[in-house]
């Protein structure tokens, strides 16, 4: 059996850095936002009134106060549609990534496990993957198709999978030669049960950092199909979309655009933030 020795990472590393916590911070808020956004967002993000239109934000003078971040250009409650953005950013980069993930594991394993031949297709099918331009096949795709959710997620869950699958791959390879796998297979145990119990336990540390990556990759992916107006379909407040809608405005009402665009930034930033911190963490916790 193999023995896992913890190392003594610093006050900087893992968990005690300030980093992974500000990080969890960010996406603990966004998450919160995600799942209780239609109870805390103070106006309805879709009622529009051209009579109040381009309202100023709370540090301008002459806002008003019932509109902290001010309106659009239809009169729509900024902070409402911000809240109800990070929602769909949310949503999509999580299911993006579970889709990916069921996909780039499942390959990654069987490939990392068995070898051989099937280890051979696998390297074939990520080096296809990784030969593929995802930004251009997926205007492609939601350009001849349509736009909507279920079409977006699906299109970037096919095309985001090779990160979890050259992970999963390699570090299969790794356990699959380890004591305990051996008295698996010396106790009887059918291979379904070795992966399911014996493998897939002992990677899913490393899985999980890939994880929160995919998470980033998949909402400033749809940021940037939704800029170029083959995203989310209005009038759904994606973040991408309202920095779209507000590029012509950004010259005589700036925060329009610089309001989404740092909250897409601090996500992003936050998300990249708590994924090196758990990859310190979970990393020096294995070591040997």
């Amino acid at each position: 059996m193999s023995t896992a020795v913890t190392v003594n990472a610093g006050p900087r590393r893992g968990w005690k850095s300030a980093g992974t916590w500000i990080g969890a911070i960010i996406v603990g808020i966004a998450l919160f936002c995600a799942v209780f956004a239609p109870l805390i967002v103070p106006h309805d993000p879709f009622a529009q009134d051209l009579n109040r239109r381009l309202l100023v934000p709370f540090w301008m003078e002459g806002h008003n106060p019932d509109f902290i971040l001010g309106t659009d250009q239809l009169g729509r409650d900024y902070l409402s549609r911000l809240i109800w953005g990070c929602r769909i950013s949310m949503l999509i980069g999580i299911t993006v990534t579970i889709v990916s993930g069921l996909i780039g594991i499942t390959i990654g394993v069987l490939g990392g496990f068995f070898g051989g031949r099937i280890d051979d297709a696998v390297l074939f099918a990520i080096t296809t993957r990784l030969s593929i331009p995802v930004v251009l096949v997926a205007l492609a795709v939601v350009g001849l198709l349509g736009t909507s959710m279920t079409l977006l997620v699906l299109t970037l869950g096919l095309l985001l999978w090779d990160r979890f699958a050259v992970v999963a791959r390699s570090t299969s390879m790794q356990v699959r030669n380890l004591d305990f796998v051996a008295a698996a297979w010396c106790a009887g145990c059918s291979r379904f049960r070795v992966l399911s119990r014996e493998v897939l336990p002992n990677i899913a540390s490393h899985l999980v950092v890939v994880a929160t990556l995919e998470i980033a990759l998949a909402i400033l992916l749809e940021a940037t199909l939704s800029f170029l107006g083959l995203g989310v379909p209005p009038p759904l407040p994606s973040w991408g979309l309202m920095i779209a809608e507000a590029k012509d405005y950004m010259f005589f009402s700036p925060w329009v655009i610089v309001i989404p665009g740092v909250a897409l930034f601090v996500l992003v930033l936050g998300i990249n933030l708590l994924g090196d911190g758990l990859r310190d963490a979970f990393g020096t916790r294995s070591r040997s």
